[in-house]
This record gives structure tokens, C-alpha cells and sequence, in this order.
């Protein structure tokens, strides 16, 4: 079985090694997992075998366009709901509007400062993938901390597996909700991993016993359907 990452997976599609270079490193160093394609063809090509959560896209590639790779994203079911932030130099107003009516979720104008760049990504990130948000997510008596990778029950400290530490940030992230098994393998392992449904429920049961008596019935199961975490309890995010 392929290990998947805890950290959020964000494709840069760039064809300026020096650029690309620049925002790969200010990805790591801002806590993400950076996957690079010079093309919108080799950005495809890993696409159909890793679906990121996010894509920094320069507008201006060889071959085909950024605008024309985010249409095609758009078209296809597997990554319609991918984040995309256009890159490029063109700041007019109407390139703006041409980039978002084109499918962009944002638009950076180079040059930008790393720090814009971090603060983008994070915030179409809490917008298009809460469970990514930094900070910490709460839900009843639990508290995940994102950036320290710790989990408390009513305070006291939890030990979980970073799988169910995953499972877990995807469930609060999205409170209510109810997910099948296959959903919760594309959002938690990866589309590109494959294994059988009944790991999910492996997990869960895992996941309920950590949890403990204070909160193993907040991990719901929906017969017929998947699994949710109960919002009766007020779920919440908060950032750092």
C-alpha cells in the first residue's frame, strides 16, 4: 500500500525552473507537500494517477494554456471540485475576471511575496478543503491541533495513528455530513490508493475506541450510507 501524506498535496504547474523552484520551496517551508509539472500535458499525465488538493497554475504555459488546463479540470468529474489560483504577470481587470469566470477559485499577479502566496493558498484551501485549515478544529469535547498533529478528549491527550488523525480532521471538518466508504478513501487516502472499502470501517472502529467514552458516539454510522460526525455538538473551526 502507497503511504499518503498528512500534509495537504498542492500541484504547481510552471514552466520557469527558477519560479517553480521559489514556490516549491515555499510550499515546504509553509507546510505543504508540493508536486511539480513544467506543462498542462505532464500536469495531466500526473493527474490520472494523484488528485492534489489544490493547483498553482501560471496562466501563460507552452502548448496549452493554464486558462485552457483549468477548463479542462473543470470538465472532468474527477477534478471539477480541484482548488485552482491562477498565476500570471497580466494584472488587468479583464484578465482577473477571464481567469475566474474561466474556472480559478483566485488569481495572483506576479511577483508576489511568498508570504501572499502562503496566505492564498490557505485561504482558498479553508474555503474549497476545511480539513486543511491550520489551527485547531473542534467538535464537542474533541480538539485536533493541525499544526502539532495532537488530539485531546475533555483535555486529556489521545494517541492516534496518523491515518486516524486524517479520518478524524476530515470528519470535524465537515460535521453532518455523511460520507460512504469510497468517499472517505478518495478524501482520506487518496483516489490513488487501492484498497478495500472495509479498511474504512477498520479505522472508524479504531478511531471509536481512541476516542473513548466521552466521544466515541460522535462517529455516527449511517446505515446503508457511510459514516458522519454528529453537529449536535456545535462542531467548529477556529484558525491560529
Amino acid at each position: 500500500m502507497q503511504a499518503v501524506s498528512s500534509l495537504p498535496l498542492i500541484l504547481v504547474v510552471e514552466d520557469d525552473k527558477g519560479i517553480q523552484e521559489l514556490l516549491r520551496f515555499t510550499l515546504v517551508c509553509g507546510g505543504y507537500q508540493p508536486l511539480c509539472a513544467d506543462t498542462a500535458e505532464e500536469a495531466e499525465t500526473l493527474l490520472r494517477t494523484t488528485l492534489p488538493d489544490l493547483a498553482l497554475i501560471d496562466w501563460m504555459l507552452p502548448g496549452k494554456s493554464g486558462l485552457a488546463l483549468t477548463a479542462r479540470l473543470r470538465s472532468d468529474p474527477r477534478t471539477r471540485n480541484l482548488a485552482v489560483i491562477l498565476l500570471t504577470a497580466r494584472g488587468e481587470e479583464s484578465d482577473r475576471v477571464a481567469g475566474l469566470e474561466g474556472g480559478a477559485d483566485d488569481y495572483i499577479v506576479k511577483p508576489f511575496s511568498p508570504k501572499e502566496l502562503i496566505a492564498r493558498v490557505q485561504a482558498v484551501l479553508r474555503r474549497c478543503a476545511p480539513e486543511f485549515v491550520k489551527g485547531t478544529l473542534s467538535a464537542g469535547p474533541i480538539e485536533l491541533d493541525t499544526v502539532s498533529h495532537e488530539a485531546r478528549v475533555d483535555g486529556q491527550r489521545i494517541t492516534l495513528t496518523p491515518t486516524e488523525f486524517r479520518l478524524l480532521r476530515f470528519l470535524i471538518a465537515n460535521p453532518g455530513r455523511v460520507y460512504s466508504r469510497q468517499q472517505l478513501l478518495d478524501n482520506v487516502w487518496g483516489d490513488h490508493v487501492y484498497i478495500e472499502d472495509r479498511t474504512v470501517d477498520i479505522h472508524i472502529r479504531r478511531l471509536r475506541v481512541a476516542l473513548g467514552p466521552a466521544a466515541e458516539q460522535m462517529v455516527e454510522t449511517v446505515r446503508g450510507a457511510g459514516y458522519k460526525l454528529s453537529n449536535r455538538a456545535g462542531a467548529n473551526q477556529m484558525a491560529p
